[in-house]
């Protein structure tokens, strides 16, 4: 179930909640009760397990040396990091 981000426009608050993606948005604070608005975000990304002991990564952020000839982050070897480039 996705989590969605809300900001009240009364106060400011910021508030998560988890809802089904046709559950119908917030639309009240629970603080102040004044209009929120849902807050476009990246999220957590897209995990993928890659097969070789369970490790998790994001797409296209692990070091890409053995498929494109060029790492992510500008080395000239692979750097077996996994949040390699950021």
């Amino acid at each position: 179930m996705p989590t969605y981000e809300y900001v009240c426009e009364g106060c400011g608050g910021r508030f998560d909640r988890q809802q089904g993606i046709s559950d119908p948005a917030v639309t009240v604070c629970p603080e102040c009760g004044g209009k929120v608005n849902r807050v476009i975000s990246g999220g957590a990304g897209f995990l993928l397990k890659d097969g070789a002991g369970g490790r998790t990564r994001r797409e296209g952020g692990d070091c890409a040396l053995h498929s494109t000839g060029r790492t992510c982050c500008g080395r000239e070897e692979r750097c077996g990091d996994v949040s390699c480039g950021s």
